[in-house]
This record gives structure tokens, C-alpha cells and sequence, in this order.
């Protein structure tokens, strides 16, 4: 007796569905490749790059919920990690889809004040950006209106079991701004001494490898 199409189909994605899958998100400047160097961590699962090409939270909150449900049709359950900024745009994107845990390094998580500091750097007021409504700094960055009003609008809400890795000298995100975006979502936050916003140095690498077998171990099925 032939199967009809429908069942053979669900059949087929059942099968399928049995592994989890790791999502990688990369910093700013940063590349797919780097979801390599995680593989070694996850034995049991899939580790995918995303290598998505919006530079602003509008665009890329689309595009990362399309990609996000495509995965989802393939398998069972879906973690994240992210990096800096990547963050940043995995919290304003997917705080309702299913996600089984999120790993930040070095979150992004109070992005107004990002913008804030980097206008004060370049003595450039909230008027006069509103009038420009863009404007180049001398330090390679471009300052947007739309960016920070969307920012202003669009509050982070994360209710996702959460483990951060954060660098004490990061100096993106103040300490004091950590610990309270940590609090507010209740999530396992834990701070590398004289740590940095990149973790590259030998210690560094050396105590983000740790915390992830703990993070991973945490939450094991």
C-alpha cells in the first residue's frame, strides 16, 4: 500500500529532528568561520555559522527570523551563541522563538549608551544628528538617527535561559550596565578578571573554553 505523501513527508522530518542544532552569531568584523572553533564543544549537535549581511537591527531582525525557522523544521531543539553585537541583534530578533539556551560573550547590551558614547567622542549632539540625520566620525563608524530612535523603541525583553561571559576591562559595556542587564533577565552571568570585550589572549581563550563546558554541562538533557 502506498503511504501518502503527506505522512512520508512528516515521516521523514521526524527522523530528521532527533539532533539539536548550536547557531552561531558573529561580532561585528567578525566571520562564519569562527562557529568552527565551537564544533569541539558540542559532540551531539549541529554547530551552524549565520552568516547574515544587515548592518542595522530592522533588517536584520527579518532576516535572522527567516533563517532561525528554516532551522527550525530540522531539528529538535536550538541553542544560540553569540558574540558582542550579535547578541545584541539575537535579543531584539528572537525573544519569542524557541530557543533552548543562549550563550553571549561580551553582549552588546545597552546599545543606546553605545551610540551616546560614541557621539560624545565626536561632539555631535542629539539635535544635530536628527537635523543630519547621518554622520561619518573620524573614527570609521557612522552615526544614524534612525539607529538610535529604533534602539530607543525597541527595548531588549529576553526571557531565555541565558549564560553570559563577560571581560571586566570590556570597554563596550560598563560593569555596572552588565551586572544589571544580568539581574533583569535573570540570567548566569560570570566575569573574567582584566578580561577584554575580544577574548584572544591565551588566558582568555583559555577561560572561555572552561566556561563553556560548564555553560554546556549546566544545561545538558
Amino acid at each position: 500500500m502506498r503511504l501518502p505523501i503527506l505522512y512520508v513527508r512528516n515521516k521523514i522530518l521526524g527522523e530528521y529532528k532527533v539532533k539539536n542544532a548550536v547557531i552561531y552569531i558573529h561580532g561585528k568584523y567578525g566571520t562564519a568561520e569562527e562557529a568552527e572553533y565551537y564544533k569541539k564543544f558540542f559532540k551531539e549537535a549541529d554547530v551552524i555559522a549565520f552568516e547574515y549581511t544587515s548592518d542595522y537591527p530592522w533588517n536584520f531582525k527579518k532576516e535572522f527570523s527567516t533563517f532561525f525557522d528554516d532551522i527550525c523544521t530540522k531539528y529538535k531543539k536550538i541553542s544560540i551563541i553569540a558574540n558582542s553585537i550579535g547578541a545584541y541583534f539575537s535579543m531584539i530578533s528572537l525573544s519569542e522563538k524557541q530557543i533552548k539556551k543562549a550563550m553571549f560573550i561580551s553582549p552588546i547590551v545597552d546599545m543606546e549608551n553605545v551610540i551616546l558614547n560614541m557621539m560624545k567622542w565626536e561632539n555631535v549632539s542629539e539635535e544635530e544628528l536628527e537635523v543630519k540625520k547621518i554622520i561619518n566620525t573620524s573614527f570609521g563608524e557612522s552615526l544614524l538617527w534612525e539607529y538610535l530612535s529604533y534602539v530607543r523603541k525597541n527595548s531588549i525583553i529576553w526571557d531565555i535561559p541565558t549564560s553570559i561571559l563577560y571581560g571586566e576591562k570590556d570597554d563596550i559595556t560598563s560593569l555596572k550596565a552588565m551586572n544589571n542587564f544580568a539581574n533583569k533577565i535573570n540570567a548566569d552571568l560570570t566575569i573574567l578578571e582584566n578580561g577584554e570585550h575580544w577574548f584572544h589572549t591565551e588566558e582568555q581563550i583559555s577561560f572561555l573554553d572552561s566556561w563553556f563546558e560548564k555553560s554546556i554541562c549546566s544545561n545538558a538533557d
